[in-house]
């Protein structure tokens, strides 16, 4: 894992998150994004080398809807950067962990991802994020 290349949070009103987000950080926004699959809408903040993803449940059933519903807002996720997201997660089911989707899928801001369950990373929801490449 290279860096962390962003932190989740889960919020209930991505727009009056936007308002709260750039007041707390100094700059707006640069992208807001709607994941249809995952049934989220995001919102991405720059402060420095870091990075904020601001998530929206954009359907009832989805999984940013199910955890608001179960824990409120507050961080989703922290994600980290890898080089080779499928090697990544070969090597880290080798080491016993659960990744809860078989292969990559296509994430917000140009980016393959893949999860790891958080029973066995401490509660933590660790997301592994690969800058797609063009061409």
């Amino acid at each position: 894992m290279d860096k962390i290349e962003h932190i989740g949070i889960a919020v209930k009103d991505l727009e009056a998150s936007n308002v709260l987000f750039e007041k707390l950080l100094g700059v707006p926004h640069y992208k807001i994004e709607e994941v249809a699959s995952e049934g989220v809408k995001t919102s991405f903040f720059k402060s420095g080398p870091n990075k904020i993803e601001l998530l929206e449940a954009t359907k009832p059933d989805s999984p940013i809807a199910k955890y608001l519903e179960k824990k409120g807002e507050g961080i989703h996720h922290v994600a980290f950067a890898v080089e080779d997201i499928v090697s990544e997660m070969d090597r880290l089911k080798g080491e016993g962990f659960v990744v809860l989707n078989e292969t990559p899928k296509k994430g917000a801001d140009n980016k393959l991802v893949a999860f790891l369950h958080p029973k066995g990373t401490n509660g933590v929801l660790v997301e592994l994020c690969q800058e797609i490449k063009e061409g």
